[in-house]
């Protein structure tokens, strides 16, 4: 072990967080190009933008609780999560080559149509961000201290990544998505295959009491666990097969019921009681995790996908090019405030306020904000405003909740816990790529994109202050 990493060192935090950079910064070069390339560059309507973007979260389904289950039992190549780092990286830069080129592959191809292809790009990309994403996360949980060691790792995580996804942004706003697409290419994958190897993973991890009831978790203990996200994991199901069947459904009523699903076992778990066991895990308390996580990301995704409909309803004198540069403008100040806040505040914040506490508080001012935006739509100064104070939010969102649930579960499953939270982030954007993707399209005033968005974001916050702060983070304070 090097010494940086036994003493714990500010450079050891910064080197720890370049693989989760990595996906990071391929995940932003998605979210800034590719509904970007799909509409203007292929001629996709934003009903199969919505489509392609559903190939993540199917990716998400599958890579980060399978490769997150199986880093927890293997060790080759030095380490359990260095493995899955290295492969997803390599894929990860070549699938990211591949986004521009989508034309000229479905030729090479012989298929008649881009939105197949496009598809299988988005969905090779994904699975790839998907197999490095959660070691790249499981690792910082595996080589720090519960207490708060623990938050600083996640948030310099966040800093550092943050610092990264603003650089996208800025090639993406002041160059052109081309040149943000191509020089990702380079950096996720220097940085997903240098930085493991400076690394020194446990062969152990934590200790396996028998008496802990989530020690050993099968499919259908594993469903249980889940069990807040069943209306949104039904809802998926549902309308991926109508996808498929290419059966159109003008009504909305699987969607109120799938709803009425989620919000029942959502309540169910708020309402039950957060008993934790003696080596401080609850399962109850990972299960509100997941409730107050999932509708953060439902209205986070829906901006992510749709706010291309908001700037072309908003200012239709822009051309392709210019809002392109809009979008990237926008998650430029989002990822700027992300990159500043995590160390630099949310971090020492924490440590006096609690992380579920303080991750509550940024959630309510992202709901604010969303409702507000609403109404401001018709200013690029106001929306670059606006997505300064989405940005605090979005800083807690990607760096909180890691070390928040990381304390509540097994440390020998982290990788399969971390698998099962990912489940609170990609049901929901398939629930906005499949659900909320019909209403906007629908809807004739496209504001009522941040509506939806800020009403999840308040749901969310309503769900945070169910959950117990965790007792190392109460022995820190």
């Amino acid at each position: 072990m090097l010494a940086f990493q036994k003493n714990l060192t500010n450079r050891f935090f910064a080197l720890l967080s370049l693989p989760a950079s990595a996906m990071g910064f391929a995940l932003s070069v998605q979210i800034a190009a590719l509904s970007w390339l799909l509409t203007t560059q292929y001629g996709l309507d934003l009903h199969d933008v919505g489509l392609v973007w559903a190939a993540g979260p199917i990716a998400g389904i599958l890579g980060q609780v399978i490769i997150g289950a199986i880093s927890d039992n293997i060790w080759f190549w030095g380490g359990r999560r260095r493995p899955f780092i290295l492969i997803g990286g390599v894929l990860a830069a070549l699938s990211l080559l591949a986004l521009p080129n989508i034309g000229i592959i479905s030729s090479a191809m012989g298929v008649d149509g881009i939105l197949g292809v496009a598809v299988l790009v988005a969905l090779t990309l994904d699975l790839s961000i998907n197999v490095s994403f959660n070691p790249t996360r499981s690792i910082i949980a595996d080589v720090t201290p519960k207490g708060h060691e623990r938050t600083k790792g996640y948030t310099w995580m966040q800093t550092v990544s943050g610092s990264f996804g603003v650089l996208a942004y800025v090639i993406g706003t002041f160059w052109n998505n081309f040149a943000l697409i191509y020089i990702g290419v380079g950096l996720v994958f220097i940085m997903s295959v240098v930085p493991p190897f400076f690394v020194k993973e446990p062969q152990a991890l934590g200790f396996a009491d028998p008496s802990t009831p989530n020690n050993k978790l099968g499919f259908w203990k594993g469903m249980l666990v889940i069990q807040p996200l069943w209306g949104f994991l039904i809802y998926s199901i549902y309308a991926m097969s109508l996808q498929i069947l290419n059966i159109k459904d003008t009504h909305y009523y699987a969607e109120a019921i799938c709803l009425a699903i989620t919000l029942a076992f959502i309540a169910k778990t708020l309402l039950a009681k957060e008993q934790r066991n003696p080596d401080g895990t609850s399962e109850t308390g990972f299960k509100k995790v997941l409730a107050a996580h999932s509708f953060t990301w439902l209205g986070v995704q829906s901006m992510f996908i749709y706010i291309i409909g908001f700037i072309n309803q908003n200012h239709p004198s822009l051309n392709d090019t210019e809002s392109g540069q809009v979008i990237s403008g926008s998650f430029l100040v989002l990822n700027l405030v992300a990159a500043i806040l995590p160390a630099l505040l949310l971090e020492p914040l924490a440590k006096r306020l609690g992380r579920v506490k303080l991750h509550t508080y940024c959630i309510i001012t992202m709901a604010i904000a969303y409702l507000v935006l609403s109404q401001l739509g018709t200013s690029t100064i106001s929306i670059y405003i606006m997505m300064g104070f989405l940005g605090i939010g979005w800083a807690a969102t990607i760096s909180l909740p890691f070390a928040i649930m990381s304390v509540k579960v097994n440390a020998a499953k982290m990788g399969l816990y971390m698998g099962l939270f990912n489940l609170s982030v990609v049901l929901p954007q398939l629930v906005s790529s499949l659900g909320v993707g019909k209403f906007i399209e629908q809807v004739a005033d496209k504001n009522m994109l941040f509506v939806v968005c800020g009403v999840c974001l308040a749901i969310s916050a309503v769900c945070w202050f169910s959950v117990k702060e965790d007792i190392h983070q109460q022995i820190d304070a």
